[in-house]
């Protein structure tokens, strides 16, 4: 399968990837193109600016949580029917992963070879001159398994500072595919995790797009960078289809959680019926309600989460905790993944009713990091809803990382002893209140989240695309 696809990369964080792979997504949109969106990584917050860009959702692309072997069937999923993918890298190009043993593992680098996606490079030009042909020829010659195919200059100060620098780079035998001055409202907000996602800023996260878009477009050789993207071979790969991965067998997955030989029986017993060509139980026909927290205050998801619980049988419906009072009619089982609630602790507080509903629910919970503090008792002293024994308070400490985890209790979605891949990404803490059963442990931690028969919450995000079994398992809670 043959999607023309380019990656926007860059020597360090901070040196503009976002700006130029947003951008690129919005003025290559603009142009009337259907552009596919991805992200190098476990990240939700730039996804939530490149889908307003492109106006598709954007997807991730992590080999640590989901496995080598899916990140290409994960691209074709997303891509289907695109003219063109832009992936935006994560860190410096060959930053990776240090749980998995270093080596560049699940970086921008390792992606782009996964895809055989051409790569660009943008480079911070701010105080440097013709010393940035040093620098690309040193990212181009380091790993010749990566193909860069150009560079684009940002934070040029003047029409002689673009000179020098273009000129040094072009006798590196590469072309400058785009020149970036410096504007001081080409970034994005940011706050104690980084940029505010798109979802709150609303009205605002749209115009910052289309600025974006413009900036971007009069600025690069859109048609070299399509050009470019259009060196891309095919791809082997079939596309990926939750339909085909909602049902778990027993067998261990690559990238999905692992287990004992002797719980396998155990595992095959406890998934759920369900026909997949209807997606309905089989006894009733009806597709349980899952009711799935979003608003403001709860940004963070992959969408292969929600496919896959589609796929397995439910009917997904979101819900937003700031606003609406009741869970959706008919509900069976809650998912609350991760987000912002600390900024919006008042508000979540003055939504009572709700709050105790959930408090009340008596089917199937699972919560990631924010839906974790909206279960707790409270958080920074503002009530929540109790669903867990916890006290959540802001902190000062940034807690950042790939995890791998083995969960230590039975829950909706887990069996004690399996191991599943993750991440975390907070500036909070949970004090748990005695006699709390833990969800999980991993290296370097002691017991981690909340679990029991009907619910699972925890800091640890998960990608189901990885762990699909966790669909069907809820979808058949659900039931």
């Amino acid at each position: 399968m043959r999607i023309p696809r380019i990656v926007i990369a860059a020597p360090a964080s901070g040196s503009g990837k976002t700006t130029v792979a947003t951008g690129l997504m919005a003025a290559l949109t603009a142009r009337g193109l259907d552009v596919s969106p991805h992200k190098v990584g476990p990240d939700y917050i730039d996804p939530g600016y490149h889908a307003l860009a492109a106006r598709r959702p954007g997807r991730n692309l992590d080999p640590w949580l989901t496995s080598e072997d899916l990140v290409a069937p994960l691209f074709l999923h997303g891509a289907r029917g695109a003219d063109v993918a832009v992936i935006e890298g994560v860190m410096g190009l060959f930053d990776g992963a240090e749980a998995a043993g270093g080596g560049g593992f699940a970086s921008t680098a390792h992606v782009a070879r996964l895809l055989d996606a051409p790569v660009v490079l943008v480079v911070d030009a701010s105080s440097a001159g013709r010393s940035i042909a040093a620098l690309v020829h040193g990212f181009v010659t380091y790993d010749s398994t990566v193909r860069i195919g150009g560079v684009i200059l940002n934070r040029v100060g003047s029409d002689r500072h673009e000179r020098i620098c273009r000129a040094a780079i072009e006798e590196t035998g590469l072309p400058v595919l785009g020149v970036l001055r410096r504007h001081a409202d080409a970034g994005t907000p940011s706050r104690h995790l980084g940029l505010i996602p798109a979802a709150e800023r609303s009205a605002d996260a749209v115009r910052t797009v289309e600025r974006l878009g413009a900036l971007v477009g009069e600025s690069c050789d859109l048609q070299g960078l399509l050009a470019l993207a259009h060196t891309a071979p095919p791809i082997a790969a079939d596309p990926w289809d939750p339909a085909e991965h909602a049902s778990y067998d027993g067998a261990r997955r690559p990238g999905g959680p692992s287990h004992d030989p002797e719980h396998a029986a155990d595992l095959r017993a406890g998934e759920p019926s369900y026909d997949p060509a209807r997606g309905a139980d089989l006894a009733t026909g009806v597709r349980p309600v899952v009711a799935v927290a979003g608003g403001p205050a709860f940004t963070f998801g992959y969408a292969e989460n929600d496919e896959l619980l589609t796929a397995a049988g439910a009917e997904v419906v979101r819900f937003d905790p700031l606003r609406d009072e009741a869970l959706p009619e008919g509900t069976r089982g809650v998912v609350i993944g991760g987000g912002f609630p600390e900024m919006y602790a008042p508000e979540l507080a003055a939504n009572e009713p709700l709050r105790r509903q959930v408090a009340a629910f008596d089917g199937p919970i699972y919560a990631e990091c924010a839906g974790l503090l909206y279960l707790a008792r409270t958080l920074d002293g503002a009530p929540m809803c109790g669903v867990v024994d916890a006290e959540a308070r802001m902190t000062s400490r940034l807690t950042l990382g790939y995890r791998e985890a083995v969960a230590v209790a039975e829950s909706p979605v887990t069996r004690t002893g399996e191991r599943f891949r993750g991440h975390e990404f907070h500036r909070t803490a949970v004090d748990p209140g005695p006699g709390a059963e833990p969800a999980w442990r991993w290296p370097g931690s002691g017991p981690e989240g909340f679990a029991g028969p009907d619910r699972l919450a925890s800091y640890l995000h998960l990608h189901w695309a990885g762990s699909p079994e966790m669909a069907s398992r809820f979808a058949g809670a659900c039931r």
